[in-house]
């Protein structure tokens, strides 16, 4: 922060002038006290240098001190305290003095005690808290007195050396005002940075003291709320095991399984009560040692023989091994069972199935050594400093695959703690972990009594509820209950019914939940079941369910990943997706809103509301299914009736021109007729005409037989087209020879105008109609010469290439030019009837049409590539035999 800012605020600039005030008076009684001290001490240099005025000066030394001593004096009044700056001065200032009468007394100019005047300048300047108007005026009055000093002992005699006392005089006062200013500067920034100390240790003070209570509130609010709880589910628990005991027909077996999971859950609960009751009284050091005989080897079977079910449930091998020296010891019996308890059921939970555990017990020296050892999944070598931490765990996101608290772990160490023991782990990533407990060995002669829950199974036996020892009996029922979730729940096959009801998939880790859910809705659905995200996401792409029901935090992948990743697939985009939460906040629920969640039930919920938002999902869901349905029916009732619509427009449309050309054909064949005879007599009757008149009459009647052959030519074109199906006169030609007698059609169109490459095999043959192949050709031939005469070609010359390449029993013949090419817009459209993009008189849109409906009366088929500007090329399909046909005398 700047300075000037910092010391502009009115409590930082009150504070630094309180703390001002308090230096200079502590400094004014330090300086007091040495000028005191140190102005009579100054006579040994008397003696040496001015051994004739020893008495005189020793006088005016000691004037000096007693001075000193009085403005002393006056510092400790309230007036000097309030004064303390005019005292600072004058104490300066009488010092000066008394050496400028010394210096008077002695040589004057040339006196060397000039450089004692130094001494107070720098002391006073550069250490005493002064303003910069202080240090300026004890500055000047000591120049003033030396001056004076100098010119009262006898004028400016060896005037040089007093010159030269005098410079090193000024320079002395301008680095005493310099030095006044930079000392401010880090006084002032000394105290910034206390300041800044002290504000933030006050803050920290503060900060402490309220994390102290909060602390304190904390622990008291667990300690009350714990209690308060046991009170309810005590009650809880009572009637549930007489229910329990119910041996009559009262309840069914779905029933007496929903009693079941009330009571396995209300025990889970009660155990985590406990252990933060447990937290509570270490952490307030309420908890207390209760030593007793205890016969390790037997106490040892005992508790892996109540973890033993757990154990089997995952097939994991559970051992335990006594050192044969171990009797009976002095330990506190609850403590070591909750201790080797938690340490057995994290080795469980962590250990895969076929894996081995061992619960050993030694004596080594003093020490009693128990040590639980598996074969789980390890701990990485970044991890293991931490695992006793409170509340920590490796893994803390929503999809981790192992549940619980992270109190267990906290709590081994503090039980073996208080017990004046220590607890340790070592443990290889994929290897195993061994928790290593050393405690105090005492061992004794006195016969432990072990009791009875303690043997064997006896342990989960459920008590009487009218035993007077009901409720110690039921915390250690809680105690063994086992935190994690039985393998065999789990695995559970999905059954289906008819297929008349809707399908929901319910995932959720806790096979409680899932088995309640799937209780509550199964009347009215087909339910399948998922024990994780990832497990869901593949039964909704296998099975397409009516509704997901997904639960937020879930191991290997959690709801709302699921959620996405159902909402990103085609398949599973429409299905709805309902989540269940423990967390009501907003960011939670808009990032479950965020991943496409149709909606959103938080925990605890009550089972009409469930069904309610079920319900309205899956009703949601179906009405946009069946409207789906109906648009991709309609949608294709629509597509069909285009494409009838467009057969009967077309079939009507060549019925139309069959007509028409019929009707053409009859009315121009007999003029036709008539205008050829006539033209013949008018050439046979050119000899008749005067010489010069002769080439005018010839060119005359050959534009005339042009039109008319043009015509003819029409004609034939309406003739082919509206009949088309004039007998089958296709046989085996010679493909070479058909392409040269269409190049000579158009020899005058191509002769040094194109230059035309043929690249056919000699004597291929292929099955067609030789004169309508030709006539395909010449088409084709034609238009690409026309196509060539609007382009304007720049580098390049007009070229036409006609190959033939053969494939199975197909002969594909293609026709290629570098014209202008065809629009991609009219590629689909070139074969229709009457379409052209040439100008009127230059054709009628028939030819290409004409060559379609040949190849396919020829058994192949004719294509186009092209690309605007560049080239076009015509691909021809011909056979090159007859379809194979089966005699009806071959079998």
């Amino acid at each position: 922060m700047n300075i000037k800012k910092f010391f502009a605020q009115p409590q930082v600039k009150a504070a630094f002038d309180d703390y001002n005030i308090q230096e200079r008076i502590r400094l004014v009684k330090i300086i007091c006290w040495v000028a005191a001290i140190a102005m009579p001490s100054g006579a040994f240099l008397d003696l040496i240098d001015y051994p004739n005025y020893f008495h005189h000066f020793l006088e005016i030394r000691l004037a000096s001190s007693f001075t000193s001593l009085i403005l002393l004096g006056l510092v400790y009044t309230p007036w000097g305290n309030r004064q303390h700056l005019l005292i600072s001065l004058l104490s300066a200032v009488q010092a000066q003095a008394y050496i400028c009468c010394m210096i008077y007394a002695s040589d004057g100019g040339i006196s060397p005690y000039y450089a004692i005047l130094n001494l107070p300048l720098l002391i006073y300047c550069l250490l005493f808290p002064w303003t910069y108007l202080m240090t300026f005026g004890l500055s000047m009055a000591t120049v003033v007195f030396y001056l004076i000093a100098c010119f009262l002992h006898g004028g400016m005699t060896a005037h040089y050396i007093f010159y030269s006392n005098l410079i090193l005089l000024m320079y002395t006062v301008s680095f005493a005002v310099l030095g006044t200013y930079y000392t401010n500067q880090l006084r002032m920034r000394e105290f910034m940075t206390r300041y800044e100390l002290d504000e933030n240790k006050k803050m920290l003070e503060e900060s402490n003291r309220k994390l102290v209570e909060l602390d304190k509130t904390k622990t008291s609010f667990f300690a009350n709320i714990s209690h308060e709880l046991r009170t309810p589910l005590t009650l809880l628990i009572a009637p549930l095991e007489t229910f329990q005991r119910e041996k009559g027909h009262l309840f069914d077996g779905e029933t007496r399984s929903t009693l079941k999971i009330m009571e396995d859950n209300a025990l889970r609960l009660l155990k985590l009560i406990n252990d933060l009751l447990d937290l509570v009284k270490l952490e307030s050091g309420r908890m207390e040692t209760r030593k007793e005989p205890l016969k390790i080897p037997e106490f040892l079977k005992g508790i892996t023989l109540s973890v033993q079910g757990a154990a089997r449930d995952k097939k994991i091998n559970l051992s335990c091994s006594v050192g044969e020296n171990l009797g009976s010891v002095l330990a506190d019996r609850d403590k070591l069972e909750k201790i080797l308890l938690n340490l057995l059921f994290n080795s469980v939970k962590f250990t895969p199935s076929g894996g081995k555990i061992e619960l050993s017990a030694q004596e080594e020296g003093t020490s009693l050594i128990l040590k639980v050892t598996d074969t789980g999944m390890g701990i990485s070598e970044k991890d293991l400093p931490h695992i006793f931490n409170r509340f920590w765990q490796a893994d803390s996101s929503a999809q981790r695959k192992y549940q619980g608290t992270g109190i267990g772990l906290s709590l081994v160490k503090e039980l073996v703690e208080i017990q004046g023991g220590m607890v340790t782990a070592e443990s290889r990533l994929g290897e195993g972990t061994t928790m290593i407990v050393r405690l105090p060995l005492e061992k004794t002669d006195t016969v432990a009594v072990e009791p009875a829950v303690e043997k064997g199974a006896a342990a989960l036996v459920e008590p009487a509820a009218h035993d007077p020892q009901w409720l110690e009996k039921l915390y250690r029922r809680a105690e063994l209950f086992p935190a994690m979730t039985a393998v065999t729940d789990t695995l559970r096959p999905d059954v289906f019914g008819s297929g008349a009801k809707p399908r929901v998939l319910v995932a959720d880790d806790e096979p409680d939940m899932l088995r309640f859910l799937k209780t509550q809705l199964e009347k009215h659905y087909e339910v399948l079941e998922a024990v994780d995200g990832r497990q869901a996401v593949e039964k909704a792409r296998q099975f397409l369910p009516d509704l997901v029901l997904l639960d937020m935090m879930m191991p290997e992948m959690d709801g709302i990943e699921a959620c996405r990743i159902l909402k990103e697939a085609v398949s599973t985009r429409a299905i709805p997706t309902l989540l269940l939460t423990a967390r009501a906040d907003d960011p939670t629920k808009m990032a479950a809103l965020g991943a496409g969640a149709s909606d959103f039930l938080t925990k605890p919920f009550s089972t009409t509301e469930l069904h309610v938002r079920v319900k309205n999902l899956i009703v949601s869901y179906q009405f946009q299914r069946d409207l789906a349905r109906q648009k991709t029916a309609l949608e294709s009732a629509l597509e069909q009736l285009k494409e009838t619509e467009g057969l009967l427009i077309q079939n009507e449309k060549m019925a139309s021109l069959g007509r028409l050309s019929a009707g053409i054909i009859h009315e121009i064949n007999n003029p036709l007729n008539y205008a050829s005879q006539a033209l013949y007599l008018l050439k046979t009757k050119k000899d008749r005409l005067p010489e010069g008149d002769r080439e005018k009459y010839v060119e005359i009647v050959s534009d005339i037989e042009e039109g008319v052959g043009r015509v003819q030519r029409i004609v034939s074109d309406l003739r082919t087209f509206s009949h088309p199906h004039t007998g089958d006169a296709r046989d085996l030609i010679d493909l070479e020879e058909a392409v040269s007698a269409s190049l000579r059609f158009l020899g005058h169109e191509v002769k040094d105008k194109v230059r035309v490459e043929v690249d056919i095999p000699k004597e291929k043959k292929v099955l067609a109609d030789r004169n309508k192949l030709i006539h395909v050709f010449v088409n084709l031939l034609q238009n690409s010469v026309d196509a060539m005469k609007e382009k304007k070609f720049e580098g390049e010359k007009p070229f036409i290439s006609i190959n033939s390449r053969e494939e199975k029993s197909k002969v594909m013949v293609s026709v290629r030019d570098n014209g202008t090419g065809i629009d991609l817009e009219n590629l689909g459209k070139i074969f229709d009837p009457f379409f052209t993009t040439k100008d009127v008189g230059q054709g009628m849109g028939l030819g290409l049409s004409i060559c379609y409906r040949i190849m396919a009366e020829q058994g192949g088929g004719i294509s186009v590539k092209s690309e605007k500007g560049k080239f076009a090329e015509f691909i021809l399909e011909l056979p090159v035999r007859e379809p194979a046909t089966t005699s009806k005398d071959e079998f």
